[in-house]
């Protein structure tokens, strides 16, 4: 039994991904971008609940799919992220958090918070200027979210898993 904790994330569309992909690839310290960009609804889900987890995700697809709107810039600190607002997504992501209550971790068992985050761990300063330049020429704009990804934690690097299209 693989115990490994499951990640899930939702996805974007083509040119919305390789833009958020090229800003982390800028912007995120390089030894520590292991990873695309991603738009993370849960952060350890149970590993060993893998096959009941698979079944809800796919019921939960069975649906047209989505729309969202980046609506933003999020100052993470020693980070920044962009914003995302999509109303679906996040009924979809409460039914699952719903569902799987009872082995949430804390961190996802509290509310959803729909970004993409394009630099991470960098001095306060840093992310600061990095926030007032893309904050100076963003314009909200829509990107399409076709589905669902699961993901393998194992400490550094994902290991892809399956993917869940909306199907409608």
């Amino acid at each position: 039994m693989d115990d490994r904790p499951l990640i899930l994330t939702a996805l974007l569309d083509g040119p919305t991904q390789a833009r958020f992909d090229d800003l982390r690839a800028r912007h995120f310290p390089a030894g520590r971008n292991h990873l695309a960009a991603h738009l993370t609804l849960f952060h350890a889900l149970p590993g060993d609940a893998a096959v009941e987890l698979a079944t809800d995700l796919t019921a939960a697809t069975d649906r047209a799919p989505m729309t969202a709107r980046v609506t933003g810039l999020r100052l993470l600190g020693r980070g920044v992220a962009y914003t995302l607002d999509c109303p679906g997504l996040t009924a979809l992501r409460r039914g699952v958090a719903d569902r799987w209550r009872d082995r949430l971790t804390r961190q996802d068992a509290g509310k959803a918070d729909l970004h993409v985050t394009v630099q991470n761990k960098v001095r306060p300063a840093d992310a600061r200027a990095l926030h007032d330049d893309l904050a100076a020429g963003f314009e909200p704009w829509t990107t399409a979210v076709p589905g669902l990804a699961l993901w393998r934690y194992d400490g550094g690097p994902w290991e892809p898993g399956p993917r869940f299209p909306f199907t409608r």
